[in-house]
């Protein structure tokens, strides 16, 4: 497989979609958690999506409890802590793993074409971010501690590309 438009992904609400969808759009592919130390990132990363989506950019999150439990909550608990805190729009994905034997396919690509530190192919933690481009590849990696406003420059110039 060459481009994550080759991967599928379960919505919150059980739809099903290509992400073939998002041909032509620089995406932002992020794991999160509701209880997780970064979970206050969900409002940077509003405000980039705010900011972006009518230039042709997604943030696509897909919740994980990978890391130290903390997304136990269910698909619809999920969804409402995001609606009630943070006032999300932008998709929200169905739980999944995120490395080992049951890790989503299009994580093991995503990890394989951005390694992390020292090439690395595991996630570390909670809000690791896979950016990338109009073209369906991945441009780059970004660690938690990453802040959405970081970003900026990153997304502006692939969405000049």
């Amino acid at each position: 497989m060459n481009t994550i438009y080759e991967y599928s992904a379960v919505l919150n609400n059980g739809q099903e979609v290509s992400l073939e969808q998002y041909k032509g759009k620089v995406l932002l592919i992020v794991n999160t958690a509701s209880a997780c130390g970064f979970t206050p990132q969900y409002e940077g990363l509003q405000k980039l999506y705010d900011e972006y989506k009518e230039q042709g950019f997604e943030i696509l999150a897909f919740p994980c409890n990978q890391f130290n439990n903390q997304e136990k909550g269910s698909d619809e608990e999920i969804k409402q802590f995001c609606d009630l805190n943070f006032n999300i729009n932008f998709p929200l994905f169905k739980k999944v793993d995120v490395n080992g034997d049951n890790a989503h396919p299009l994580f093991t690509f995503l990890k394989n074409e951005a390694p992390g530190l020292l090439g690395s192919k595991g996630i570390k933690w909670n809000f690791t971010k896979f950016l990338v481009g109009k073209d369906g590849n991945v441009i780059t990696r970004f660690a938690t501690a990453t802040k959405p406003e970081a970003l900026e420059k990153p997304i502006k110039e692939a969405l000049d590309a």
